[in-house]
């Protein structure tokens, strides 16, 4: 019986300990993210521009809040996987600016689109769609400045004044979208 106690304790002690130590991540997992990231924003995008600017459904407006959830959710796991990455080397920083740069007109054209639709958001018979528009753009601009602030911080310093452009204009466009959503 002290026995089966004793390994009990000892392999939950363990697993405390093994919990506690946060897994390292490499380069490759923080490109899996980004590619994701862009698909995500992809779909986000296709579903702002499909939502009309009159007469559209409460279901087409929920179709943007699952993207942009869906969108939140990769920022947030590549956050979490960028900080637990070593610094990038030249290489593949560059490679991650680029990977990163080729899907920021598309982020800002969502965000131009969201912006032009609060109207017809407006307009659906059952309020309340533009304050969940509010929380989901809320949402992404903490989870992209997680995002962000990690890949700065593991940027090569030769390469920052190409990587800050690029944040300086998501979050422009973020702020453009949260301030016609806060009005």
């Amino acid at each position: 019986m002290i026995g089966i106690a004793s390994f009990t304790t000892l392999s939950i002690f363990a697993a405390a300990c093994l919990a506690a130590v946060p897994l390292k991540r490499d380069v490759g997992t923080v490109e899996q993210d980004i590619t994701n990231i862009a698909s995500q924003v992809t779909a986000l995008n296709s579903a702002i521009e499909a939502f009309p600017t009159t007469g559209g459904s409460l279901l087409s407006a929920l179709a943007i809040h699952a993207q942009a959830t869906g969108l939140a959710s990769a920022l947030a796991t590549a956050a979490t996987d960028v900080a637990a990455t070593t610094p990038f080397s030249d290489a593949d920083g560059t490679t991650i600016i680029n990977a990163v740069e080729g899907f920021e007109p598309t982020i800002v054209d969502a965000l131009v689109g969201i912006v032009a639709k609060k109207p017809a958001f407006d307009d659906l018979p059952l309020g309340g769609v533009s304050a969940l528009v509010a929380q989901d753009l809320a949402t992404l601009a903490t989870d992209t400045k997680n995002f962000e602030n990690g890949l700065i911080a593991n940027t090569p310093p030769d390469l920052l004044a190409q990587a800050t452009p690029i944040t300086s204009t998501i979050d422009a466009a973020l702020a453009t979208a949260s301030a016609a959503y806060a009005a």
